[in-house]
Protein backbone atom coordinates (compact mmCIF):
# COMPACT_ATOMS: atom_id res chain seq x y z
CA UNK A 1 0.00 0.00 0.00
CA UNK A 2 1.56 3.57 -0.60
CA UNK A 3 1.68 5.74 2.10
CA UNK A 4 1.67 9.63 1.27
CA UNK A 5 3.67 11.17 4.23
CA UNK A 6 2.91 15.63 4.00
CA UNK A 7 5.42 16.91 5.81
CA UNK A 8 4.16 20.95 5.99
CA UNK A 9 4.80 23.99 7.56
CA UNK A 10 7.11 26.52 6.50
CA UNK A 11 10.49 25.66 5.19
CA UNK A 12 12.66 23.83 8.07
CA UNK A 13 9.68 22.79 9.65
CA UNK A 14 8.22 19.41 10.48
CA UNK A 15 5.17 17.77 11.30
CA UNK A 16 4.28 16.53 14.62
CA UNK A 17 3.78 13.12 15.14
CA UNK A 18 -0.22 13.30 15.83
CA UNK A 19 -0.17 14.94 12.43
CA UNK A 20 1.29 12.17 10.67
CA UNK A 21 -0.78 9.84 11.92
CA UNK A 22 -3.94 11.37 11.70
CA UNK A 23 -3.07 11.80 8.24
CA UNK A 24 -2.56 8.40 7.80
CA UNK A 25 -5.34 7.41 9.56
CA UNK A 26 -7.32 9.41 6.94
CA UNK A 27 -4.88 7.48 4.21
CA UNK A 28 -6.18 4.31 5.67
CA UNK A 29 -9.83 5.39 4.96
CA UNK A 30 -9.67 6.44 1.56
CA UNK A 31 -8.25 3.44 0.84
CA UNK A 32 -10.85 0.94 2.50
CA UNK A 33 -12.96 3.08 0.57
CA UNK A 34 -11.12 2.44 -2.62
CA UNK A 35 -11.03 -1.23 -1.93
CA UNK A 36 -15.16 -1.40 -1.44
CA UNK A 37 -14.96 0.80 -5.16
CA UNK A 38 -12.55 -2.42 -6.38
CA UNK A 39 -15.26 -5.17 -6.08
CA UNK A 40 -17.79 -2.88 -7.95
CA UNK A 41 -14.78 -2.66 -10.81
CA UNK A 42 -11.65 -5.13 -10.53
CA UNK A 43 -9.81 -2.13 -12.45
CA UNK A 44 -9.55 -0.27 -9.25
CA UNK A 45 -7.61 -2.67 -7.73
CA UNK A 46 -4.58 -1.00 -5.95
CA UNK A 47 -5.57 2.51 -6.86
CA UNK A 48 -5.40 5.59 -4.02
CA UNK A 49 -6.81 8.70 -3.52
CA UNK A 50 -5.74 10.69 -0.59
CA UNK A 51 -6.98 13.56 1.41
CA UNK A 52 -6.18 16.44 -0.17
CA UNK A 53 -3.01 18.49 1.93
CA UNK A 54 -2.41 21.80 1.59
CA UNK A 55 -4.17 22.12 -1.76
CA UNK A 56 -2.43 18.85 -3.63
CA UNK A 57 -4.46 15.75 -3.73
CA UNK A 58 -2.08 13.00 -3.72
CA UNK A 59 -3.23 9.99 -6.38
CA UNK A 60 -1.51 6.44 -7.02
CA UNK A 61 -2.53 4.51 -10.32
CA UNK A 62 -0.88 1.36 -11.22
CA UNK A 63 -1.57 -1.56 -13.46
CA UNK A 64 -2.08 -1.75 -17.11
CA UNK A 65 -2.90 1.34 -19.53
CA UNK A 66 -6.01 0.87 -19.64
CA UNK A 67 -6.50 0.17 -15.34
CA UNK A 68 -4.03 2.80 -14.80
CA UNK A 69 -7.00 4.92 -17.33
CA UNK A 70 -9.82 3.97 -15.57
CA UNK A 71 -8.15 4.18 -11.88
CA UNK A 72 -7.44 8.34 -13.26
CA UNK A 73 -10.84 8.99 -14.69
CA UNK A 74 -12.42 7.44 -11.72
CA UNK A 75 -11.04 8.88 -8.76
CA UNK A 76 -10.66 12.50 -10.15
CA UNK A 77 -13.79 12.70 -12.42
CA UNK A 78 -14.94 15.87 -10.93
CA UNK A 79 -11.56 17.25 -10.96
CA UNK A 80 -11.03 16.45 -14.74
CA UNK A 81 -14.85 17.47 -15.40
CA UNK A 82 -13.70 21.21 -14.11
CA UNK A 83 -9.74 20.81 -15.72
CA UNK A 84 -12.33 20.39 -19.42
CA UNK A 85 -14.61 23.47 -18.71
CA UNK A 86 -11.37 25.59 -18.09
CA UNK A 87 -8.91 24.45 -21.38
CA UNK A 88 -12.50 24.65 -23.38
CA UNK A 89 -12.98 27.82 -21.98
CA UNK A 90 -9.46 28.97 -22.26
CA UNK A 91 -8.66 27.89 -25.79
CA UNK A 92 -11.65 28.75 -27.23
CA UNK A 93 -11.06 32.06 -25.96
CA UNK A 94 -7.33 32.53 -26.84
CA UNK A 95 -7.78 30.99 -30.74
CA UNK A 96 -11.16 32.56 -31.67
CA UNK A 97 -12.84 32.19 -33.69
CA UNK A 98 -11.87 28.53 -33.54
CA UNK A 99 -14.31 25.98 -31.52
CA UNK A 100 -14.42 23.06 -29.73
CA UNK A 101 -14.95 20.96 -33.05
CA UNK A 102 -12.16 22.47 -34.56
CA UNK A 103 -10.00 21.39 -31.43
CA UNK A 104 -11.34 17.86 -31.28
CA UNK A 105 -11.14 17.67 -35.01
CA UNK A 106 -7.76 18.59 -34.82
CA UNK A 107 -6.86 15.43 -32.25
CA UNK A 108 -8.69 13.10 -34.09
CA UNK A 109 -7.43 13.41 -37.66
CA UNK A 110 -3.89 14.74 -36.55
CA UNK A 111 -2.63 13.54 -33.25
CA UNK A 112 -4.23 10.05 -32.58
CA UNK A 113 -3.19 8.17 -35.22
CA UNK A 114 0.49 9.36 -33.92
CA UNK A 115 -0.23 8.30 -30.18
CA UNK A 116 0.42 4.15 -29.62
CA UNK A 117 -1.87 1.99 -28.35
CA UNK A 118 -0.82 2.07 -24.79
CA UNK A 119 -1.06 5.44 -24.32
CA UNK A 120 -4.21 4.86 -26.58
CA UNK A 121 -5.57 2.93 -24.24
CA UNK A 122 -4.67 5.11 -21.20
CA UNK A 123 -6.60 7.92 -22.47
CA UNK A 124 -9.76 5.22 -23.31
CA UNK A 125 -9.64 4.35 -19.48
CA UNK A 126 -9.78 7.88 -18.17
CA UNK A 127 -12.59 8.11 -20.77
CA UNK A 128 -14.33 4.83 -19.21
CA UNK A 129 -13.47 6.37 -15.54
CA UNK A 130 -15.23 9.38 -16.11
CA UNK A 131 -18.71 7.80 -17.78
CA UNK A 132 -18.47 5.23 -14.82
CA UNK A 133 -18.48 8.40 -12.23
CA UNK A 134 -20.91 10.23 -14.68
CA UNK A 135 -19.01 12.80 -16.58
CA UNK A 136 -19.69 13.37 -19.62
CA UNK A 137 -16.75 13.08 -21.59
CA UNK A 138 -15.30 11.04 -24.57
CA UNK A 139 -11.55 9.99 -25.19
CA UNK A 140 -11.60 12.70 -27.83
CA UNK A 141 -12.44 15.56 -25.06
CA UNK A 142 -9.62 13.92 -22.94
CA UNK A 143 -7.21 13.62 -25.84
CA UNK A 144 -7.36 17.49 -26.23
CA UNK A 145 -7.20 18.03 -22.83
CA UNK A 146 -3.98 16.26 -22.67
CA UNK A 147 -2.81 18.24 -25.90
CA UNK A 148 -4.12 21.94 -25.37
CA UNK A 149 -0.63 23.25 -24.83
CA UNK A 150 0.87 22.22 -28.23
CA UNK A 151 -3.06 22.65 -29.61
CA UNK A 152 -2.62 25.85 -29.01
CA UNK A 153 0.82 26.29 -30.77
CA UNK A 154 -0.95 24.20 -33.93
CA UNK A 155 -3.29 26.92 -34.43
CA UNK A 156 -0.96 29.99 -34.14
CA UNK A 157 1.12 28.15 -36.48
CA UNK A 158 -1.56 27.42 -39.06
CA UNK A 159 -2.49 31.57 -38.88
CA UNK A 160 1.64 31.77 -40.01
CA UNK A 161 1.73 34.11 -36.87
CA UNK A 162 4.97 35.18 -36.47
CA UNK A 163 5.11 36.07 -33.51
CA UNK A 164 3.03 33.48 -31.66
CA UNK A 165 0.72 33.99 -28.52
CA UNK A 166 2.56 31.15 -26.48
CA UNK A 167 2.47 30.79 -22.52
CA UNK A 168 6.29 31.64 -22.00
CA UNK A 169 5.76 29.56 -18.72
CA UNK A 170 8.16 28.57 -15.69
CA UNK A 171 11.51 29.61 -14.03
CA UNK A 172 13.58 26.28 -13.36
CA UNK A 173 17.33 25.42 -12.62
CA UNK A 174 19.28 22.36 -11.82
CA UNK A 175 22.80 22.00 -10.52
CA UNK A 176 25.27 19.65 -9.08
CA UNK A 177 29.52 19.23 -8.17
CA UNK A 178 30.47 22.02 -6.61
CA UNK A 179 27.86 24.39 -6.75
CA UNK A 180 25.79 22.64 -4.69
CA UNK A 181 25.89 21.67 -0.72
CA UNK A 182 26.91 17.76 -0.57
CA UNK A 183 27.74 17.47 -4.40
CA UNK A 184 24.38 16.17 -5.26
CA UNK A 185 21.80 17.31 -7.86
CA UNK A 186 19.40 19.85 -6.97
CA UNK A 187 16.31 20.59 -9.36
CA UNK A 188 13.67 23.00 -8.99
CA UNK A 189 11.11 24.93 -10.58
CA UNK A 190 7.80 26.84 -10.85
CA UNK A 191 4.82 26.41 -12.95
CA UNK A 192 3.88 29.73 -14.88
CA UNK A 193 0.36 29.44 -15.75
CA UNK A 194 -2.76 31.45 -16.05
CA UNK A 195 -4.59 31.24 -12.43
CA UNK A 196 -7.38 29.84 -13.78
CA UNK A 197 -6.05 26.83 -15.36
CA UNK A 198 -2.97 26.77 -12.26
CA UNK A 199 -5.35 26.49 -9.89
CA UNK A 200 -6.46 23.22 -10.86
CA UNK A 201 -2.22 21.86 -11.73
CA UNK A 202 -3.23 20.54 -8.09
CA UNK A 203 -2.57 16.37 -8.24
CA UNK A 204 0.30 14.44 -6.86
CA UNK A 205 0.43 11.54 -9.12
CA UNK A 206 1.99 7.93 -7.87
CA UNK A 207 1.86 6.23 -11.31
CA UNK A 208 3.17 2.11 -10.99
CA UNK A 209 2.86 1.20 -15.01
CA UNK A 210 2.93 -2.57 -15.26
CA UNK A 211 6.16 -1.14 -18.05
CA UNK A 212 8.76 0.97 -17.52
CA UNK A 213 9.75 2.60 -14.33
CA UNK A 214 7.46 4.14 -11.34
CA UNK A 215 6.80 7.96 -11.81
CA UNK A 216 6.04 10.73 -9.35
CA UNK A 217 5.25 13.68 -10.72
CA UNK A 218 2.69 16.53 -10.22
CA UNK A 219 0.00 17.25 -12.69
CA UNK A 220 -3.61 18.51 -13.86
CA UNK A 221 -6.34 16.15 -13.29
CA UNK A 222 -7.19 14.20 -16.73
CA UNK A 223 -3.34 14.44 -17.94
CA UNK A 224 -1.24 11.47 -18.20
CA UNK A 225 2.06 13.15 -18.34
CA UNK A 226 3.22 16.49 -15.90
CA UNK A 227 2.55 19.23 -18.01
CA UNK A 228 4.16 21.42 -16.49
CA UNK A 229 6.82 19.56 -16.07
CA UNK A 230 8.06 18.08 -12.44
CA UNK A 231 8.36 14.52 -12.09
CA UNK A 232 11.17 11.52 -11.16
CA UNK A 233 11.36 8.03 -12.09
CA UNK A 234 12.89 4.85 -9.93
CA UNK A 235 16.01 4.41 -12.40
CA UNK A 236 17.02 8.12 -10.70
CA UNK A 237 16.13 10.35 -13.24
CA UNK A 238 14.40 13.48 -12.27
CA UNK A 239 13.14 16.77 -15.41
CA UNK A 240 12.10 19.74 -15.31
CA UNK A 241 11.42 22.38 -18.34
CA UNK A 242 10.45 25.48 -19.54
CA UNK A 243 9.16 26.98 -22.67
CA UNK A 244 11.21 28.40 -25.68
CA UNK A 245 10.30 31.86 -25.46
CA UNK A 246 8.68 33.45 -29.13
CA UNK A 247 9.23 29.17 -31.00
CA UNK A 248 7.40 29.33 -34.17
CA UNK A 249 7.74 25.74 -35.25
CA UNK A 250 5.17 22.85 -35.56
CA UNK A 251 5.02 19.66 -37.70
CA UNK A 252 1.89 18.04 -38.44
CA UNK A 253 2.98 14.44 -38.64
CA UNK A 254 4.88 14.32 -35.81
CA UNK A 255 4.16 12.51 -32.39
CA UNK A 256 2.22 14.72 -30.19
CA UNK A 257 4.62 16.59 -26.91
CA UNK A 258 2.45 14.68 -24.22
CA UNK A 259 3.09 11.47 -25.89
CA UNK A 260 6.79 11.62 -25.61
CA UNK A 261 6.89 13.37 -22.61
CA UNK A 262 5.07 10.85 -20.71
CA UNK A 263 7.19 7.78 -22.13
CA UNK A 264 10.23 9.91 -21.50
CA UNK A 265 9.76 9.83 -17.62
CA UNK A 266 8.18 5.70 -18.26
CA UNK A 267 11.11 4.79 -19.98
CA UNK A 268 14.26 7.09 -19.25
CA UNK A 269 17.38 5.65 -17.49
CA UNK A 270 19.87 7.49 -18.43
CA UNK A 271 19.86 11.63 -19.79
CA UNK A 272 20.58 9.57 -23.63
CA UNK A 273 17.31 7.82 -23.21
CA UNK A 274 15.21 10.99 -22.22
CA UNK A 275 16.66 12.81 -25.23
CA UNK A 276 16.27 10.05 -27.65
CA UNK A 277 12.78 9.07 -26.53
CA UNK A 278 11.92 13.29 -26.72
CA UNK A 279 13.35 13.65 -30.33
CA UNK A 280 12.00 11.03 -31.96
CA UNK A 281 9.18 11.77 -33.97
CA UNK A 282 9.38 15.36 -32.50
CA UNK A 283 6.30 17.59 -33.73
CA UNK A 284 7.84 21.10 -31.88
CA UNK A 285 4.69 21.47 -30.29
CA UNK A 286 4.81 22.56 -26.74
CA UNK A 287 8.55 23.34 -27.52
CA UNK A 288 10.82 23.52 -24.06
CA UNK A 289 14.34 23.41 -22.52
CA UNK A 290 14.29 20.33 -20.29
CA UNK A 291 16.65 20.60 -16.81
CA UNK A 292 17.57 17.11 -16.37
CA UNK A 293 19.18 15.08 -13.41
CA UNK A 294 20.39 11.50 -13.64
CA UNK A 295 21.09 11.01 -9.48
CA UNK A 296 22.74 8.04 -9.91
CA UNK A 297 25.73 9.17 -12.02
CA UNK A 298 25.50 12.54 -10.67
CA UNK A 299 25.06 14.27 -14.08
CA UNK A 300 22.83 17.28 -15.36
CA UNK A 301 22.08 18.18 -18.85
CA UNK A 302 20.21 20.61 -20.72
CA UNK A 303 18.16 19.75 -23.87
CA UNK A 304 16.93 22.77 -25.91
CA UNK A 305 14.60 21.10 -28.10
CA UNK A 306 13.71 23.35 -30.96
CA UNK A 307 12.03 21.13 -34.16
CA UNK A 308 15.11 21.97 -36.68
CA UNK A 309 17.98 22.54 -34.04
CA UNK A 310 18.15 20.30 -31.01
CA UNK A 311 21.28 21.31 -28.26
CA UNK A 312 22.50 18.59 -25.63
CA UNK A 313 24.62 19.94 -22.75
CA UNK A 314 25.56 18.22 -20.07
CA UNK A 315 27.63 18.61 -16.65
CA UNK A 316 28.84 16.60 -13.36
CA UNK A 317 30.52 19.90 -11.94
CA UNK A 318 27.94 23.09 -13.30
CA UNK A 319 24.50 24.07 -13.44
CA UNK A 320 21.51 24.68 -16.00
CA UNK A 321 18.53 27.54 -15.62
CA UNK A 322 15.61 28.17 -17.56
CA UNK A 323 13.38 30.96 -18.06
CA UNK A 324 12.44 31.34 -21.41
CA UNK A 325 15.53 32.39 -23.05
CA UNK A 326 16.51 30.73 -25.61
CA UNK A 327 20.37 29.68 -25.87
CA UNK A 328 21.40 28.21 -29.27
CA UNK A 329 21.66 31.16 -31.72
CA UNK A 330 20.93 29.31 -34.78
CA UNK A 331 17.68 28.10 -33.06
CA UNK A 332 16.64 31.66 -31.99
CA UNK A 333 17.85 32.78 -35.65
CA UNK A 334 15.70 30.20 -37.58
CA UNK A 335 12.74 29.11 -35.03
CA UNK A 336 12.13 31.93 -32.93
CA UNK A 337 11.10 35.61 -32.86
CA UNK A 338 12.65 36.24 -29.90
CA UNK A 339 13.95 39.76 -28.71
CA UNK A 340 17.44 38.51 -27.41
CA UNK A 341 18.74 42.14 -27.02
CA UNK A 342 15.67 43.55 -25.05
CA UNK A 343 16.96 43.08 -21.32
CA UNK A 344 12.79 44.47 -19.95
CA UNK A 345 11.14 41.78 -21.64
CA UNK A 346 10.81 38.40 -18.53
CA UNK A 347 12.66 35.85 -20.15
CA UNK A 348 15.68 38.20 -20.59
CA UNK A 349 15.60 39.93 -17.11
CA UNK A 350 14.64 36.12 -15.38
CA UNK A 351 17.47 35.07 -17.15
CA UNK A 352 19.72 37.44 -16.04
CA UNK A 353 18.53 36.80 -12.28
CA UNK A 354 18.95 33.67 -12.26
CA UNK A 355 22.40 33.88 -13.37
CA UNK A 356 23.38 36.04 -10.19
CA UNK A 357 22.13 33.69 -7.85
CA UNK A 358 23.60 30.93 -8.91
CA UNK A 359 27.51 32.61 -8.87
CA UNK A 360 26.28 33.98 -5.20
CA UNK A 361 25.25 30.64 -4.33
CA UNK A 362 28.08 28.45 -5.71
CA UNK A 363 28.80 25.61 -2.91
CA UNK A 364 26.01 26.49 -0.67
CA UNK A 365 22.91 25.17 -3.12
CA UNK A 366 20.60 22.92 -1.02
CA UNK A 367 16.48 22.70 -1.42
CA UNK A 368 15.75 25.19 1.25
CA UNK A 369 18.04 27.68 -0.97
CA UNK A 370 15.94 26.42 -3.95
CA UNK A 371 12.80 27.54 -2.53
CA UNK A 372 14.29 30.71 -1.66
CA UNK A 373 14.90 30.98 -5.41
CA UNK A 374 11.89 30.08 -6.61
CA UNK A 375 10.14 32.87 -4.08
CA UNK A 376 12.39 35.60 -5.62
CA UNK A 377 11.06 39.37 -6.24
CA UNK A 378 14.20 41.40 -7.63
CA UNK A 379 13.91 42.81 -10.85
CA UNK A 380 17.17 42.37 -12.33
CA UNK A 381 16.26 44.63 -15.18
CA UNK A 382 15.14 47.87 -12.90
CA UNK A 383 17.44 46.85 -9.99
CA UNK A 384 14.55 46.59 -7.39
CA UNK A 385 14.91 44.45 -4.48
CA UNK A 386 11.25 43.55 -3.95
CA UNK A 387 8.80 44.28 -7.20
CA UNK A 388 7.34 41.10 -8.21
CA UNK A 389 6.09 41.35 -11.88
CA UNK A 390 6.73 39.11 -15.08
CA UNK A 391 10.36 39.93 -13.89
CA UNK A 392 11.24 38.24 -11.00
CA UNK A 393 11.56 34.45 -10.69
CA UNK A 394 8.24 34.05 -9.21
CA UNK A 395 5.88 35.31 -11.48
CA UNK A 396 3.36 38.04 -10.81
CA UNK A 397 1.72 38.88 -14.23
CA UNK A 398 -1.66 40.19 -12.40
CA UNK A 399 1.02 43.15 -10.80
CA UNK A 400 2.21 44.23 -13.84
CA UNK A 401 1.08 47.42 -16.13
CA UNK A 402 3.21 46.06 -18.77
CA UNK A 403 1.51 42.42 -18.54
CA UNK A 404 3.58 39.40 -20.75
CA UNK A 405 2.66 40.72 -24.05
CA UNK A 406 1.39 38.88 -26.38
CA UNK A 407 0.64 35.71 -24.06
CA UNK A 408 -1.07 38.17 -21.19
CA UNK A 409 -2.25 42.00 -21.39
CA UNK A 410 -1.63 44.61 -18.43
CA UNK A 411 -2.86 42.97 -15.60
CA UNK A 412 -3.58 39.85 -16.65
CA UNK A 413 -4.48 36.91 -14.09
CA UNK A 414 -1.30 34.93 -14.58
CA UNK A 415 1.59 33.89 -12.65
CA UNK A 416 3.65 31.42 -10.84
CA UNK A 417 1.20 28.91 -9.59
CA UNK A 418 3.05 26.42 -7.47
CA UNK A 419 6.64 24.94 -7.62
CA UNK A 420 8.58 21.79 -6.83
CA UNK A 421 11.93 20.77 -5.30
CA UNK A 422 13.72 18.14 -5.05
CA UNK A 423 17.25 16.93 -4.22
CA UNK A 424 19.32 13.25 -5.04
CA UNK A 425 18.28 11.86 -2.25
CA UNK A 426 14.51 12.81 -2.09
CA UNK A 427 14.96 11.74 -5.93
CA UNK A 428 16.31 8.41 -5.11
CA UNK A 429 13.51 7.91 -2.48
CA UNK A 430 10.92 9.26 -4.69
CA UNK A 431 10.43 11.87 -3.19
CA UNK A 432 9.25 15.89 -3.40
CA UNK A 433 8.56 19.11 -1.72
CA UNK A 434 5.39 20.81 -3.58
CA UNK A 435 3.85 24.40 -2.90
CA UNK A 436 1.03 25.17 -4.02
CA UNK A 437 0.54 29.08 -4.96
CA UNK A 438 2.92 32.03 -5.22
CA UNK A 439 5.94 30.15 -3.05
CA UNK A 440 6.85 33.49 -1.99
CA UNK A 441 3.11 33.62 0.07
CA UNK A 442 1.19 35.97 -1.61
CA UNK A 443 -2.24 35.02 -2.80
CA UNK A 444 -4.43 36.08 -5.02
CA UNK A 445 -8.34 36.91 -5.03
CA UNK A 446 -9.97 36.30 -8.14
CA UNK A 447 -13.40 38.83 -7.13
CA UNK A 448 -10.50 41.35 -6.41
CA UNK A 449 -9.10 41.54 -9.63
CA UNK A 450 -11.81 40.82 -11.60
CA UNK A 451 -13.63 44.43 -10.15
CA UNK A 452 -10.61 45.64 -10.63
CA UNK A 453 -9.63 44.92 -14.01
CA UNK A 454 -13.26 43.90 -16.06
CA UNK A 455 -11.58 42.99 -19.62
CA UNK A 456 -10.99 39.85 -17.70
CA UNK A 457 -14.49 39.31 -16.89
CA UNK A 458 -14.21 36.57 -19.54
CA UNK A 459 -13.09 34.58 -17.00
CA UNK A 460 -15.47 35.18 -13.90
CA UNK A 461 -16.89 31.81 -13.77
CA UNK A 462 -13.89 29.73 -13.52
CA UNK A 463 -11.30 31.83 -11.97
CA UNK A 464 -10.35 31.11 -8.25
CA UNK A 465 -8.67 32.20 -5.54
CA UNK A 466 -4.84 31.22 -5.46
CA UNK A 467 -3.91 31.34 -1.79
CA UNK A 468 -0.47 31.03 -1.19
CA UNK A 469 0.30 27.43 0.77
CA UNK A 470 2.84 25.71 2.67
CA UNK A 471 5.58 23.87 1.19
CA UNK A 472 4.75 20.06 1.82
CA UNK A 473 6.71 17.35 1.43
CA UNK A 474 4.97 14.30 -0.58
CA UNK A 475 6.81 10.85 -0.51
CA UNK A 476 5.56 7.79 -2.09
CA UNK A 477 6.41 5.03 0.11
Amino acid sequence: MTSWNGTYGRPGTSVKPRVIALMLLAAELVVGLASCGAKADPRLAGSWRGPETNGWIPVRLQGNPGQIGFQHGYLLAPEIGDALAVIKLSLTHDNAPRDWGFFRTAAETMLWPRVGEEYRQELQGIAEGLAAHGVKADVTDVLVLNANLELGDYTRWLSRQRTPGKAERCSAFVATGSWTRGGKAVIAHNNWSGYMEGARWNVIFDVRPEKGYRILMDGMPGLIHSGDDFGMNTAGIVITETTIGSFHGFKTDGVPEFVRARAAMQYAASIDDFARIMEEGNNGGYANTWLIADVGRNEIARLELGLENVTLERSSDGYFVGANYPINPKLIAEETDFAVNDPAISANARHARWEQVMAESKGRIDVELAKRFLADHVDAYEKKADAPSERTLCGHVDLSPRGMKPWQDEFGPAGAVQAKAADAAMVQAMEMWAAMGHPCGQGFVAKEHLARYPRYAWEKELLRDLPSRPWTRFAAK
